[in-house]
């Protein structure tokens, strides 16, 4: 009789850590003195209604320890530390007479001290309680405190005559919550708005755009609308010539003393907008006034040693270029990046632009830009310009391992050259080579890849010297034309590829939000230099024809008998030879009549031979592509924001044109050749949105979701390898290994298991554990499928809405550290349900660590 073996979900074991943790720390009231009360909850209600806002929230100075799955995790680890394990330590040492003699006799008196600073004695309980928290315990005196916080907030709201109070109550032995009442009164309303301008340029402006205002009369008094209002007039001011405007000049004043002694709430408030103030805040007499450009200056490789009198200047249109010994710039690629034009009112947008156009030149520092004021309301505009070193060298080395390479030593060098034609162009050189040992099961002992690229970027649209793109892109936008040429070697790796690449891109932004990138022509080459070592490589493939070959009516048969190979294993005593064995063998399946074309083992075959002549052809991809970002995030704190891609691509369309008036030749199937490889041609594309939601001020819910597709036509029946879809991997569905799910339902038939559709949605719960460690929660949904090429079988094929109950669902949780410049992320991903089982069993059969699967990854998936 055999033993039952319990193997715990993945629940059980977390719930048993934490079961265990919670021992080894006794329990939560460990460090609670016995009249005091550990804080468990916290709750404010306004007129009797719960308050979730988040602004209100976080003025409350005390709030609950941290918990993670209800646990106060990091409670228990400042619990684990001695309370003073200095003390501990000086206790043991003289608790017994002459341990303290002994020990420095045997040591030393430095290191007897030191000892007590070690790791074991109190760098270990020092540590827990860094990475721990102290127990929050009630303290009334920031009870009140956070009470009257609360009142202030909602008197900002409006709300002046609110009253506050708090209650504790007890919620277990040496428990307590904390509630926080605000009863708020009527609101105060604005019942009258009127100003008062000092400077009558300022008024006029006022009365253009004052329907827009955000403070109005009959709304309620809130603060945060004032402040809207200031930064929104600040705004116009500073666009529509007032070059010196301070927001400080605004102030909102309450006329009558509408907050005593009144019971109608409301309010007469008046609009202030005095002069400029100098230093010492002293106001001036002078009021503020529309200013226009008078000129543009531009001095190129300033220094602070320069004077006037020693430079040269040249002119080109309305902008005055100064320069020292050479000018190395072209005066128009200078005067082109500049917005604040002479004639023109003073526009503060301009000069945003300014500064943004300079950066993306990619060859000065940061630029300083002085505005003088002359008389007659001009102004004078001093562009200081500081170049970046003209040539600049990276170099880098890694080192790397993994299933494949025993050792790997890669080296690289970019030579970036700056103002390469005296218009501000960037031209980079790079190379690379990769070196190495290859694994034990490989037939090869050394492996080698050595690539090489050439950049050149230019800071504008440049397309041909009639074409002008300057009304449809223009300079604010940022526009840039880049075209690359790259070419990479690789030896005894895979089927050892040469491939060749040519790029001619343009991307623009016409806001900080936006981005456009357009791909006039992608090319790229690939030529598999080594096709014989197939299935080498492709193991999983070389198994099924091997499989077929293992079948006694073709291992007897004398015809076949040179395609087989010793294995000197006794249960498996021959096997198909590669290459000559597996070419051989297929040719006999395929056109030697050995077995009807309708049986099992001739469609096995063939469907071997196909992949194999897909992988191992040749591609030449002719593409063009667009695509559109759009990111509304704010910052790198900003965790509210969304993402939408949109990519759009097609491949094989100008070369289907050139052979209706030049015709290709064809190979067997009919397909043009080009330079004797059939081109591709395709329709491709993807769209994928990204949406973040702060739960609170440290935790964030992020989800993802994509859609792809890449349809072949014309010239073609299936999507090149490097064009197709693949799930799996860190930043896809982490339950499955890369290129290990689907398509469909098929059970990983293929070493690198791809197709031409794909959906994909991502939900993950990200929280704080202790110091920079994050923890989070996921689940991944998704899968490919085939559509509308050459694939046969139905269970690797989309055939619509019934073949969604084949998409995968992986779920697990992750560790991450932030290391503020990179975030180190693992993630274990558990099969939660697996199309590639019968039906009955595709829910939870290998959630279990058994199976989990361990991604490793930088940075956040999305």
């Amino acid at each position: 009789m055999k033993a039952r073996r319990h193997v715990l979900n993945l629940p059980a074991k977390i719930g048993l850590f934490f079961v265990g943790l919670s021992f080894f720390s006794c329990n939560v009231l460990k460090r609670v003195e016995s009249d005091q009360l550990l804080l468990t909850d916290y709750s404010i209600y306004a007129d009797s209604t719960k308050v979730s806002d988040s602004d209100a929230n976080s003025l409350v100075s005390q709030k609950p320890n941290v918990k993670v799955l209800g646990v106060p995790l990091r409670l228990h680890l400042y619990n684990l530390a001695k309370v003073n394990p200095d003390s501990s330590y000086q206790d043991w040492l003289y608790r017994k007479e002459g341990r303290y003699d002994r020990l420095v006799k045997l040591l030393s008196e430095k290191q007897v001290e030191r000892l007590g600073e070690s790791f074991f004695v109190s760098g270990l309980s020092n540590g827990l309680k860094k990475a721990g928290e102290a127990p929050v315990v009630v303290d009334s005196s920031r009870t009140f405190k956070s009470l009257e916080r609360l009142r202030a907030y909602y008197n900002t709201k409006g709300y002046f005559n609110n009253t506050g109070s708090t209650q504790v109550d007890t919620t277990g032995k040496q428990r307590a919550a904390v509630r926080y009442d605000i009863d708020l009164g009527k609101p105060y309303l604005i019942d009258i708005l009127s100003r008062e301008i000092t400077s009558p340029h300022i008024d006029s402006l006022y009365q253009l755009h004052r329907d827009a205002s955000l403070v109005r009369e009959g709304d309620q008094f809130d603060l945060a609308l004032f402040t809207a209002e200031r930064e929104r007039l600040t705004d116009i001011f500073r666009n529509s010539g007032i070059w010196n405007f301070q927001e400080s000049s605004i102030t909102y004043d309450i006329l009558r003393d509408t907050l005593t002694g009144r019971d109608d709430q409301l309010m007469e408030v008046e609009l202030n907008i005095d002069n400029p103030r100098s230093r010492g805040d002293v106001q001036e007499q002078r009021p503020y006034r529309v200013h226009r450009i008078d000129s543009v200056n531009i001095f190129a490789d300033h220094s602070f040693d320069d004077t006037l009198g020693e430079l040269q200047s040249v002119r080109y249109g309305e902008v005055t270029v100064f320069y020292k010994n050479k000018l190395r710039y072209k005066p128009k690629a200078l005067a082109d990046a500049i917005f604040l034009k002479k004639g023109n009112i003073y526009r503060d947008i301009d000069r945003i632009r300014t500064y943004r156009q300079i950066n993306n030149l990619n060859t000065f520092r940061y630029p300083n830009i002085e505005l003088v004021e002359e008389g007659n309301d001009q102004l004078t505009t001093n562009i200081y310009l500081s170049a970046r070193p003209r040539n600049s060298l990276a170099l880098d080395l890694d080192i790397t391992h993994s299933n494949i390479q025993r050792l790997g030593i890669g080296m690289g060098a970019a030579l970036i050259k700056r103002n390469v034609f005296r218009g501000s162009e960037t031209l980079s050189l790079s190379a690379r080579g990769s070196f190495g040992l290859l694994s034990d099961e490989s037939p090869e002992d050394f492996f080698s890849e050595i690539s090489a690229d050439i950049n050149l970027i230019f800071p504008r649209i440049w397309m041909f010297p009639f074409i002008n793109t300057q009304k449809l892109i223009p300079n604010y936008m940022l526009p840039q034309t880049r075209t690359s040429v790259g070419t990479s070697f690789q030896k005894n790796i895979g089927l050892d590829k040469q491939t060749l690449n040519t790029i001619l891109a343009y991307n623009w932004s016409p806001s900080n939000s936006t981005k456009n990138i357009l791909e006039l022509l992608n090319i790229q080459y690939v030529r598999n230099l080594n096709p014989e070592n197939f299935f080498n490589v492709y193991q999983s493939t070389y198994d099924r024809l091997d499989d077929v070959a293992d079948d006694p009516q073709f291992e007897n048969n004398p015809d076949l008998v040179d395609f087989y190979e010793p294995t000197g294993d006794p249960d498996n005593p021959l096997r198909l030879s590669i290459p000559s064995g597996t070419t051989g063998f297929t040719d006999a399946i395929l056109t030697g009549g050995l077995v009807p074309e309708d049986s099992r083992e001739y469609t096995e075959v063939f469907l071997v031979e196909e992949r194999r002549q897909r992988l191992t052809e040749n591609n030449l991809i002719f593409a063009s592509n667009y695509t559109f970002t759009k990111n509304n995030k704010t910052d790198l704190n900003d965790n509210s924001f969304h993402q939408f891609r949109l990519k759009l691509e097609s491949a094989g369309n100008l070369l289907s044109g050139i052979s209706k008036l030049i015709p290709f030749d064809e190979n067997s199937n009919g397909q043009g050749l080009v330079f004797g490889v059939p081109y591709s041609q395709y329709i491709k594309t993807e769209v994928e949105y990204i949406k973040h939601w702060e739960l609170t001020a440290t935790d964030v819910l992020a989800f993802r979701s994509f859609v792809g597709i890449a349809v072949p036509y014309g010239n073609s029946d299936n999507i090149p390898f490097l064009r197709s879809y693949f799930a799996g991997g860190s930043n896809d569905n982490r339950a499955w290994f890369p290129y290990s799910l689907g398509p469909g339902s098929t059970d990983n038939p293929n070493d690198f298991n791809e197709a031409n559709f794909k959906l994909a949605f991502n939900l993950e719960y990200r929280f704080p554990i202790f110091g920079d460690f994050r923890g989070a929660f996921f689940a991944d949904l998704g899968n490919i499928w085939n559509v509308w090429d050459r694939e046969t079988d139905p269970a690797a094929t989309f055939t619509g809405f019934g073949s969604l109950k084949d998409i995968a669902l992986g779920s697990g949780f992750g560790l991450r550290y932030d290391f503020s410049f990179f975030v180190f992320r693992a993630d274990v991903g558990f099969k939660t349900y697996n199309p590639a089982e019968i039906p009955s069993k595709r829910w939870f059969r290998d959630y279990n660590f058994a199976n989990a699967v361990l991604q490793i990854g930088i940075n956040y998936p999305f």
